[in-house]
């Protein structure tokens, strides 16, 4: 028990990020609209919480800003490709350029600073226990990252706007042609997105490394974008997939910690979570016979006929 525990709390904290990001990403892309700058935008949101944590003190003030840069800076995106029809792939490698330049060169001054974890609200009597640990020794992001799984599945399934969102992805034409803003739904969509980036990019400094260094999302980004692909933009399928790719992150982390590599290069190890990636996308590509479950109109810009 000693040992599962820890691995479990490992797996959770490493698919917290992913599961969040990915999300937000879920739903920009129900409303077709292809964003590349989901690692730029964790970045951005990993410095910004950073450094207001540092400053204030104040975890909560971090996270919110955190979502609000990150939001900020897919407003950018948003309006070179909503706006002015840019091309929504070169736009959003330009966004993850972005985001990584500007919290190497933010966060330069806060290289090597400590903060603390941002734990658990619950009062620490209640995770004494091993077991109740699983329950109650969580940080906040952790129990909002599952609510967010039943929110967004909740928003897309069974509400109006969910409708309406993806109305606007599957066919961008008819959903004009019946007096639904197809702009402004894409704007909105992007905004969330931007802010779920924002608040998973926060995770690694507030839950998994207190301590600022260049690039400390790791490329996380990117797989958050494949999960999106691989769980064939469902909610509750993307909460396994993320799972499943912490899963292979924590197997990496104990076996470099325990020094047991089994004659295996520590780099492979390191690169096992993209491996497996590259892997499940290429399943994915090797099983569809020409149907798709992306959203019809998915990177295509809007052009109305009148």
């Amino acid at each position: 028990m000693d040992l599962v525990v820890p691995i479990i709390i490992t797996l959770i904290g490493a698919s917290t990020p992913i599961l969040i990001a990915a999300l937000g990403e879920l739903v920009v892309e129900k409303s077709g609209v292809l964003n590349l700058g989901v690692e730029g935008m964790m970045l951005i949101g990993a410095v910004v919480a950073f450094a207001v944590t540092y400053t204030t003190g104040n975890p909560w003030l971090g996270i919110l800003l955190a979502a609000a840069a990150s939001a900020a800076a897919s407003m950018i995106f948003a309006f070179l490709t909503l706006s002015l029809s840019a091309n929504q792939v070169a736009t959003g490698l330009a966004l993850t350029i972005f985001g990584t330049g500007f919290s190497a060169l933010f966060g330069q001054a806060y290289t090597g600073k400590p903060i603390s974890i941002f734990r658990s609200i619950f009062p620490e009597a209640l995770a004494t226990h091993p077991l109740w640990r699983l329950v109650f020794g969580h940080s906040p992001l952790v129990y909002f990252s599952l609510l967010l799984v039943v929110a967004v599945w909740w928003f897309l399934k069974k509400t109006r706007a969910g409708l309406i969102l993806r109305a606007v992805g599957e066919n961008d034409l008819s959903a004009h042609s019946i007096g639904y803003s197809v702009i402004g739904v894409r704007y909105a969509a992007v905004a969330f997105g931007g802010a779920m980036a924002g608040i998973g990019g926060s995770c690694f400094p507030l839950l998994l490394t207190p301590q600022w260094a260049e690039r400390l999302t790791a490329g996380r980004g990117w797989i958050a974008l494949a999960l999106v692909v691989f769980a064939a933009w469902r909610p509750f399928r993307l909460f396994g997939g993320a799972y499943l790719f912490g899963l292979v992150m924590t197997i990496e982390l104990y076996t470099k910690a325990s020094g047991g590599t089994g004659g295996v290069p520590s780099e492979f190890w390191a690169a096992l979570p993209y491996l497996a990636t590259i892997a499940v996308l290429v399943l994915i590509s090797l099983r569809r016979s020409g149907h798709s479950a992306a959203p019809a109109c998915l990177g295509k810009p809007f052009l109305p006929t009148n």
